[in-house]
């Protein structure tokens, strides 16, 4: 079985187009969110990228085809392979495979033809299905940039990028490709999904705080995330110098309820994560959380950190979507480029507006400011709606 390294990181999301401009946000707790244009006075906030952004450059020849989950993906690819510094054709492009998680296709894109067709009576667009099929990101990844090996949408809910880059991970590691691009996408901020979201009373109106005892929901978000995952000798043989690699991987169904989160299978996910990785839960130094600001939620992963860690040994963690928001079928990417991030700059993000304590949630959160920390090893989780849990383990490279 062979190591996989991390090798490219690439981000496009409110928080930045950039990984300098999202890693600044992060240790800032930068707030991104703003009133849905969609539903004016209604207070409902959520994280849109900047709409003078019109990406416009990507190397597709039209956009036209493309849902915007597959024009984020896209954009984050190309900042992930030159981070890599793959910026060029692949010299065997069936060996590359592109792994994506979306939770739900093109939302945006089924909400628009709707409108044409039932407010307008028109005919719908004739490039819908093309736009809509969940699994058009990874297919215009490929096209992008000329990937031949396999390529495919995993479609997980919440847990979906994290599925995506774990089981990218296990392709490397096989030899069956030397690269993986692997990641996440979703663009969810049509009117009907945030009605949707907001009808199932787990959205806040003003703020998103993880572990709070006044948590009271999430934000959703836009946004695309990509790591680069390289086969470490193929890394090596064009120069690249390893840095972190990802460890462990597993992933579960609680087989119990559709939308209530269960201690049983989070606990599951992570000892199945650090067990590949081959290490003792005492090893883990940070933990990026799944925390959404939900009251179910980060009371459940709480108490599945303390039966993985014990009640009083459970590493220092954050939940990033304070300042990300959830980005739903992209989450578990955009929070595994901030844990590689956090472990090659030695400074783990805060949990952004974190105002006090629970006592549901007595653990070390680490709210509100940067913590400075050599971090070794680190779990990512990823716990979604239908009982599928998800949590990836990294290592700095040695």
């Amino acid at each position: 079985m062979r190591r996989v390294i991390v090798s490219g990181l690439g981000i496009t999301s409110p928080n930045g187009l950039t990984l300098t401009e999202f890693w600044a946000s992060l240790l800032a707790g930068s707030d991104v969110f703003s009133e849905t244009p969609h539903l004016p006075g209604s207070g409902i906030r959520v994280g849109a990228i900047d709409p003078s952004v019109t990406f416009e450059d990507i190397p597709l020849p039209s956009l036209s085809p493309c849902d915007r989950n597959a024009i984020l993906a896209v954009s984050a690819t190309r900042s992930a392979l030159s981070d890599a510094g793959l910026d060029g054709a692949f010299r065997h492009p069936e060996r590359v495979a592109v792994v994506i998680g979306n939770g739900a296709g093109g939302l945006c894109s089924i909400e628009e033809q709707y409108d044409r067709l039932f407010k307008r009576n028109r005919k719908t667009h004739p490039f819908t299905i093309v736009r809509a099929m969940v699994s058009s990101s990874a297919s215009w990844i490929s096209l992008a940039f000329g990937a031949k090996g396999p390529c495919f949408v995993m479609a997980s809910a919440c847990a979906s990028a994290t599925q995506a880059i774990g089981t990218a991970a296990q392709l490397v590691r096989s030899g069956l490709v030397d690269i993986a691009i692997a990641g996440g996408t979703e663009a969810p901020l049509s009117m009907g999904t945030i009605l949707a979201w907001d009808s199932m009373k787990v959205m806040s109106r003003d703020k998103c705080r993880p572990f709070s005892r006044s948590r009271d929901g999430m934000m959703i978000s836009e946004a695309a995330g990509i790591l680069i995952l390289e086969a470490e000798a193929h890394a090596r043989a064009r120069g690249a110098v390893p840095q972190i690699e990802v460890a462990g991987f597993a992933s579960n169904a609680d087989a119990t309820d559709i939308v209530a989160p269960s201690v049983e299978g989070m606990t599951r996910a992570m000892r199945g994560a650090i067990a590949d990785a081959d290490v003792v839960p005492g090893e883990i130094s940070y933990i990026n959380a799944h925390g959404t600001g939900t009251l179910a939620n980060d009371a459940a992963e709480t108490w599945a950190l303390r039966e993985v860690f014990g009640a009083e040994s459970v590493p220092p963690l954050s939940s990033t979507k304070g300042a990300t928001g959830h980005a739903l079928g992209a989450a578990g990417a955009i929070e595994a480029v901030a844990t590689v991030i956090a472990m090659r700059e030695g400074v783990a993000p805060p949990t952004a507006n974190f105002e006090q304590a629970d006592p549901e949630c007595e653990i070390d959160v680490i709210p509100n400011l940067a913590r400075a920390m050599s971090i070794e090893m680190a779990l990512s989780n990823s716990f979604a709606f239908g009982g599928l849990n998800a949590s990836l383990a990294f290592r700095r490279f040695s």
